[in-house]
């Protein structure tokens, strides 16, 4: 007998654009399965934007009451969005903004009050998620493996081109994932730099050279050399832009393309296998002149299929609502083999009855 379940998912990404908003349905039978049924992106009000951008430098006043008022803003327009699709809905599943990712100091805060969220949206709210198995020992991060082992068994890596690039997928009978390297955090900014939000299809990349002297020096990056189960927050990029602006004679157009060259040299050294398919999802999926690199690195023995935009858009809130889903059933949501935790767990905080 299948059960089902119809929970929203909210993801606030690194790269700071907006709010990903999904509403799915989960299907347990012999296999879970899922449909993404409605979703919106909703870009952040611009005062929202910038205390979200620069909270990591805000007292400590002043990040409680953003943690407060964001909670309180993801509430209403989740309210709004289950209001105008006259939704039913079981509870939100929210991954949060982060601000420190520091788990070797046994923290991860992503901020988005759970009780403000609940309030606001008149719906059990989930959050949370990654405490636990950093007090676990674990990295609190990636928390999409899970997701991808039971929602998409026919691909043999799922890659995420989000603020940060990172990859899931299965050695003998465990899951194996990690951040590979910064992706769009870089390259937004530099994009910015030229007044634009973002690099749109990799065209200036495009137009650009590679800068081999500073593609030497991002390779030669420290975090390469960490070995098992490894993340990146925003704090650690420092060392990636002093590269980037260690030569003032390199060109805007010329470090995008170093940064598309960087990115695909890092995916090709940690898929252990030369043939398979991969998912890729994340705003970086819809860089053409990116995933052309990657095809061309990669070679004919790994298929890249195109994905449903919806997917490539959506996943990681619409895997949150699942981790949401696994949190409700007192199921394993977070695995030991991929954060380095001392065991799996099930994370996440309920606020209001479900």
């Amino acid at each position: 007998m299948s059960q089902q379940y119809h929970l929203i998912g909210l993801m606030s990404g690194t790269s700071g654009d907006g709010l990903d908003i999904a509403y799915c349905k989960f299907t347990k039978s012999a296999e879970w399965k899922f449909e993404i049924l409605e979703s919106e992106t909703i870009p952040f009000p611009e005062k929202l934007e910038k205390e979200l951008f620069n909270s990591h430098l805000m007292s400590s006043l002043e990040l409680n009451v953003l943690d407060v008022g964001f909670g309180k803003w993801m509430g209403e327009v989740t309210k709004t969005f289950v209001s105008k699709h006259q939704l039913e809905v079981q509870a939100i599943a929210s991954h949060g903004h982060t601000v420190f990712h520091q788990p070797q100091k046994g923290l991860s805060l992503q901020i988005g009050n759970g009780w403000a969220m609940h309030v606001a949206s008149g719906l059990p709210v989930i959050n949370d998620f990654r405490m636990l198995d950093v007090q676990l020992g674990g990295q609190g991060a990636p928390l999409v493996p899970i997701g991808d082992k039971l929602l998409f068994r026919d691909f043999d890596y799922c890659i995420n081109l989000g603020g940060i690039a990172n990859i899931s997928m299965e050695e003998g009978d465990q899951m194996k994932a990690f951040d590979i390297c910064p992706f769009n955090l870089l390259l937004n900014h530099y994009a910015k730099t030229l007044n634009m939000p973002y690099d749109k299809g990799g065209n200036i990349a495009r137009s650009g050279k590679i800068a081999s002297e500073i593609l030497r020096k991002l390779n030669a990056h420290p975090y390469y050399n960490i070995k098992g189960a490894k993340s990146l927050g925003r704090e650690d990029l420092d060392g990636f832009f002093e590269i980037l602006e260690s030569d003032d004679a390199v060109d805007t157009k010329d470090k995008l393309r170093t940064i598309i060259a960087h990115t695909v040299q890092q995916i090709k050294l940690v898929i252990p296998i030369s043939k398979g398919k991969i998912l890729l999802t994340g705003g970086g999926a819809f860089n053409t002149f990116f995933v052309e690199e990657l095809k061309n690195e990669l070679g004919t023995e790994i298929l890249i299929p195109e994905s449903d935009p919806d997917l490539i858009n959506f996943k990681e809130a619409m895997i949150f609502a699942f981790l949401g889903v696994l949190r409700l059933r007192n199921e394993n949501n977070c695995l030991a083999s991929v954060t380095g935790a001392s065991n799996d767990s099930c994370g996440g905080m309920i606020f209001g009855l479900v």
